[in-house]
C-alpha cells in the first residue's frame, strides 16, 4: 500500500480535438487503464479553470496564445481558454477509468495564478494538499502518467521528488507538448531531480 499512481489530466481539451490537444493524448488511455489494476492507490489530477483565468492569453489584450508573460510568481506561458470549470473540455477523455480514483485534485482554481503541479500551484509554495493526503496513507512510491509529459507531469514529478517521495515517469504512457524544445529540457530537469523516466 505504499506505491500509488498518480493520472494526470487526462481531460478532453488536452486530447485531439480539444482546446489545448496534446499530439496523440487520447492514445495513452487504454494503457492508463490497464496499469490502474497494478496500483492500489489511484489518484487523478484534473485543470480546472475559472473562465478568464490569468493564464489565459484571452485574459490579455494583444497576447496570443503560446506567448509568453511575467506573472508576480514568474514567467507563464499564455494558453488557449482550455478546462474551463464545468465545461465538457474539462471533462475527463470519456474513456478512462474514473472509478478507480481514490482521489481528484482539481488545480488551476484560483483565477490569479496557473498550476501546473499536482503538488504546488505555480508560486511553488501554495499547496494543493496531495503531499499530505499521500503521507498521511504512508504512500511513498509514486508512479506518473498523463498529460503533457512537458508540463504539468513534468512539474508534479519533480516537486513529488523535492518533497521526499520516489517517483517513476512512464514516458511510454504520457504526450508532450513541446514548445520550443520544452520537452528535451523537462526529461533533463526531471532527470536531475532524481525522477526515474522509463517507457
Amino acid at each position: 500500500m505504499t506505491q500509488a499512481l498518480i493520472v494526470i489530466d487526462v481531460q478532453n481539451d488536452f486530447c485531439p480535438g480539444g482546446a489545448l490537444a496534446v499530439p496523440e493524448g487520447d492514445q495513452i488511455v487504454p494503457g492508463i487503464n490497464a496499469l490502474m489494476a497494478e496500483y492500489p492507490v489511484v489518484i487523478l489530477t484534473q485543470d480546472w479553470h475559472p473562465a478568464g483565468h490569468s493564464s489565459f492569453a484571452s485574459s490579455h489584450g494583444g497576447k496570443a496564445p503560446y506567448d509568453m508573460t511575467q506573472m508576480p510568481y514568474g514567467p507563464q506561458v499564455l494558453w488557449p481558454d482550455h478546462c474551463i470549470q464545468g465545461s465538457i473540455g474539462a471533462q475527463f477523455h470519456a474513456d478512462l477509468t474514473t472509478d478507480r480514483a481514490d482521489l481528484i485534485i482539481r488545480k488551476g482554481f484560483n483565477p490569479a495564478i496557473d498550476s501546473y503541479s499536482a503538488f504546488f500551484e505555480n508560486d511553488h509554495s501554495t499547496p494543493t494538499g496531495l503531499e499530505g493526503y499521500l503521507k498521511t496513507r504512508g504512500i511513498t512510491d509514486l508512479t506518473m502518467v498523463g498529460l503533457a509529459t512537458d508540463f504539468c507531469v513534468n512539474f508534479s514529478a519533480v516537486d513529488a521528488a523535492k518533497l521526499g517521495f520516489s517517483v517513476t515517469v512512464r514516458s511510454d504512457l504520457c504526450r508532450a507538448i513541446d514548445l520550443d524544445g520544452s520537452l528535451a529540457a523537462a526529461r533533463t530537469g526531471m532527470q536531475e531531480a532524481g525522477v526515474h523516466i522509463i517507457g
